[in-house]
């Protein structure tokens, strides 16, 4: 928690209450469904919160701007990102209907009323959303094709709407179809931790 209210010291104190409570709940619901390997369930916080929250280090979701999280396993990055921006909307896909389980009992134990949880593949999901967030599900080009559908002419940020993925390594292969439009930050500028050296936050407009 030290490291969230380090990086993020705007956070109010029902924001901090719902960080916070994060760690007994998904410990306990890792205990029943493994949704975040044993080893990493002690840096729950580094590996899994702080990550998913440098997609609001590069993109500040205006109020009202409608977020589909693709493939999100336990509720990341949508968890931590339906905390960060209230105001804003958030739709949790997972095509795995135990882990889409613990995303919803977690965003309903602390109160999180923007977040929306539902077990879905990306195929049948059929909404508009000006952006997609998705944490290293599938290589970039295999992602567009399934969501390319689902990206909104609404236009409300000052980022235009498309995809935002955090994903970690050599990304050249990934993104060479894409790569006068892709964008690539080092989540190492936000983050000082030694685990984030690797790992990078990818927007591509659509």
């Amino acid at each position: 928690m030290k490291q969230i209210i380090h990086y993020f010291p705007q956070l109010s104190s029902e924001q901090i209450r719902q960080f916070e409570m994060l760690d007994e709940l998904y410990r306990d619901w890792n205990a029943k469904i493994n949704v975040i390997s044993r080893k990493d369930i002690d840096q729950l916080y580094e590996h899994h919160v702080l990550h998913s929250l440098a997609i609001g280090k590069v993109v500040h979701f205006r109020p009202g701007t409608e977020i589909l999280d693709f493939g999100t396993g336990g509720g990341f990055p949508g968890i931590p990102l339906a905390i960060l921006f209230p105001d804003c909307q958030f739709k949790l896909i997972d095509g795995t209907g135990k882990k889409i389980k613990v995303a919803q009992e977690v965003a309903q134990a602390i109160g999180l009323k923007n977040c929306h949880p539902e077990h879905l593949r990306g195929e049948e999901e059929k909404g508009k959303y000006e952006f997609i967030v998705s944490r290293a599900v599938m290589p970039l080009p295999d992602l567009v094709k399934i969501v390319k559908k689902n990206i909104s002419k609404t236009q409300r940020n000052a980022l235009p709407n498309g995809i935002i993925c955090l994903k970690g390594g050599d990304l050249q292969t990934e993104i060479q179809p894409f790569r006068h439009l892709v964008e690539e930050t080092a989540i190492s500028q936000f983050f000082e931790e030694e685990w984030f050296k690797e790992k990078h936050v990818i927007y591509l407009p659509l």
